[in-house]
């Protein structure tokens, strides 16, 4: 029976550009989709950027650009990733639209008339200077637990205390290190807690779908039990506070003027107004298409970090909206590298694109990534040893082994037709039964045990054809019997027979790599559907190159440098330039000069590596260096290289910075002492804390030559906050 899905990948935040997070989300959706639709089926698949909310409003104003400029920017930025890997979504959308205000506005009136939309004054910090109160995201403090200092609002990063922002020892707002003022607001709440919601979401958790699937995974079930209530069904559920107040990025709540609805009220509504634009682009009938009482399917791809606002929220804003609810949440876990979190900081990061720049074949990671995901909501490992063995054997040694064996014989000896001696019945109804599992296992998403089941059978063609030495037969094939002939032919057509159904197989997994298949060696006209797995072929074109193998060369450009490392008294600028170019090596040409970068005179680079490239005294100003004065350090429990320092910088605050020199000094040895540090760097979150800084240092770039690292220190009479310059 055929069926129409709507499906969607959580909206990612259009602030910065896509992550390797991101591509696995939407590879598992795009090969569940591709499945889906060789099965026949109807599958409107969107997406859309995330494009409100106060961090894309202050970035932007801190670039000196509009909100809209910076969301635009990020847009554009998508096709690259998406069409490299092979994703494709019908329609990409943004929040920032008139859909999407249309749909949010008159979902909340619905809301508003079914008695599920209170308001309250509540108090909270206030910035005097921004003129706006602060999200805990935007105050930091002394922790009131352990006193570590300049600790986020809600919680410490030290002690792992949870408080409330105004449980801090002098708070300060991180936008402009005024001290914040409680001033009280009207603000708008979505009545979660309403008995109506909680009895909704009781039995729309443990639910089913139209095609008797349930809803949420046991692993999401089970966390959405310890927000409702177990047996004796006593709900933790707090209501929603939907409104933000003015200046905000965002969409403007009906009837109240200077709110705004909380981004995460309009961002799943983005879902709706993406497949509402893709309607109108398409002349289809959105209303009907989404019709409560209709047979339309709503699939939704995310990750476990924002159940709560699928599994609780979403669904209950649609209920009592009068729409349709979703059918399914599909959960999926993070992705880690070598067993460790995705981190820039530990040279663990994968950057999508420069995995494509680096010319990586796209079904490479495609395939990868099917392998390691499952229907569970577990964390997905990258291992670079394991990414080349699975792509080497796997698709080059099983796979395309196959054809470029079995592909030469026929070309060669039988003018390409494909022809079987005697009953071809049950290797055709096991193609066809393994199909059947395949595609129910894509549906079911335990895509790691299919690409197992394929692999296998890869394997029994590959011992099928070793086992019967074609190669023997083909030596005196020009004066062999018929029956010979025929038998070389036909172990040739068999093999052949098996690399179609396995490439049918393969088809949601490498939609590139078996269109090319299918038209450039089977001559189709149109895609493998699922359907083609049991047509057995008649004739091949001569076979041509498939895939290359991973060299492992390509593994160690992949990952990204250590972001914010401290490197051999360099300024950021510098470091960035290095980043960016590596440093040439010492050589006797001519135009490796003293004074140019290169070498010196005697052609030693100084200090063991080349100047970075030339940079404009603009360069330079961005880079903004300051005294600092080392008033506590302490070494970092847990690691061989950091100390952990506390700095006066001049701002009537301390910033905590961690720097790799534990190998020379002790800690009681620097504290009083002057230093110097990149002020304006981005902070980055550590796994021992947050590092506000970077503390200028020198070193030898050959560390066997000179293994020390020496903290600059500037003449006395420097003052904490005096820029250097």
């Amino acid at each position: 029976m055929s069926r129409t899905l709507f499906v969607t990948t959580a909206l990612p935040y259009a602030n910065g550009s896509f992550h390797i997070g991101h591509i696995m989300e939407y590879i598992q959706a795009d090969i569940w989709v591709r499945s889906m639709r060789m099965a026949g089926h109807t599958v409107h698949f969107v997406g859309a950027d995330d494009a409100h909310g106060a961090p894309i409003m202050l970035k932007a104003e801190s670039e000196n650009i509009t909100p809209q400029a910076l969301v635009a920017r990020y847009a554009d930025e998508r096709p690259k990733y998406l069409n490299g890997f092979n994703i494709r979504f019908d329609h990409w959308h943004s929040t920032d639209s008139a859909e999407n205000v249309a749909l949010s506005q008159d979902i909340y009136r619905a809301l508003r008339e079914a008695g599920l939309i209170d308001t309250r004054t509540i108090e909270q910090f206030y910035d005097p200077v921004k003129g706006m109160f602060l999200a805990d995201r935007y105050i930091k403090g002394e922790c009131p637990k352990c006193h570590a200092k300049d600790q986020y609002g809600d919680s410490c990063e030290v002690c792992g205390a949870v408080y409330a922002p105004t449980d801090l020892i002098n708070p300060y707002s991180t936008l402009t290190n005024a001290t914040p003022v409680l001033k009280q607001s009207e603000h708008f709440f979505f009545k979660l807690s309403d008995p109506r919601c909680v009895a909704f979401l009781q039995d729309w958790t443990t639910g089913s779908n139209a095609v008797g699937a349930k809803r949420l995974q046991s692993e999401v079930l089970a966390k959405t039990r310890e927000w409702l209530g177990g047996e004796d069904g006593e709900a933790k559920l707090g209501d929603w506070d939907i409104s933000r107040d003015a200046p905000y990025f965002g969409i403007e709540i009906p009837d109240a003027p200077g709110k705004y609805f909380y981004v995460w009220l309009d961002a799943p509504v983005g879902y709706l107004a993406s497949l509402k634009a893709y309607c109108q682009l398409k002349g289809l009938d959105f209303d009907a298409l989404l019709d409560p009482a209709g047979a339309t399917e709503q699939v939704h791809f995310i990750g476990k970090d924002i159940i709560y606002f699928h599994a609780l929220f979403w669904p209950a804003m649609l209920k009592f909206a009068g729409r349709k609810t979703p059918d399914a949440l599909n959960v999926h876990g993070f992705i880690t590298v070598s067993g460790e979190k995705m981190s820039k900081s530990r040279g663990t990061g994968i950057s999508p694109l420069r995995y494509l720049d680096l010319g990586m074949n796209p079904e490479w990671m495609r395939y990868y990534i099917a392998a390691k995901l499952n229907a569970r909501v577990e964390d997905l490992d990258f291992n670079p040893d394991d990414f080349i063995a699975r792509v080497n054997s796997d698709l080059v040694g099983k796979y395309v082994n196959i054809a470029s064996r079995a592909a030469n014989f026929v070309t060669k000896h039988f003018d390409g037709k494909l022809a079987f001696v005697g009953d071809t019945d049950a290797m055709v109804q096991e193609q066809t039964a393994l199909a059947d599992s395949i595609r129910a296992g894509f549906e079911a998403r335990e895509f790691g045990r299919v690409i197992r089941d394929i692999m296998a059978y890869a394997d029994r063609i590959n011992q099928a054809f070793d086992a019967a030495q074609p190669w023997l037969l083909a030596k005196g094939i020009e004066g062999a019997d018929d029956a010979t002939r025929a038998k070389l032919q036909d172990i040739c057509s068999r093999a052949l027979a098996g690399f179609k159904a396995v490439s049918v197989m393969l088809t949601p997994v490498l939609p590139a790599l078996t269109d090319r298949v299918a038209q450039e060696l089977f001559g189709a006209e149109q895609p493998f559907v699922w359907a083609d797995s049991g047509q057995l072929p008649q004739a091949i074109a001569p076979f041509k190159h498939l895939m290359q193998r991973v060299d492992p060369k390509m593994l160690d450009d992949l990952f990204e440098p250590p972001a914010g490392a401290v490197v051999a008294g360099a300024t950021a600028a510098a470091v960035a330039a290095k980043a960016a170019k590596p440093a040439q090596a010492a050589t006797s040409s001519p135009a490796a000069t003293p004074g140019d970068g290169t070498v010196t005179a005697d052609g030693v680079l100084p200090g063991g590596e080349a100047i970075a490239p030339i940079i404009t005294i603009d360069d330079f100003a961005k880079i903004d260096l300051r005294i600092a004065k080392i008033v506590d350090c302490v070494a970092v429990e847990g690691s061989k290289k950091l100390l952990q320092l506390t700095l006066d910088v001049g701002e009537g605050r301390h910033r905590n910075v961690f720097s790799g020199i534990k190998s020379m000094y002790e800690p009681q040895d620097l504290i009083g002492k002057l230093t110097v540090m990149v002020a304006n760097l981005a902070p980055r979150t550590m796994k021992f804390g947050v590092s506000e800084g970077m503390v200028l240092a020198a070193s030898h770039a050959d560390g066997k030559a000179d293994p020390g690292i020496y903290v600059l220190e500037p003449f006395t009479g420097a003052k904490p906050g005096m820029r250097v310059g």
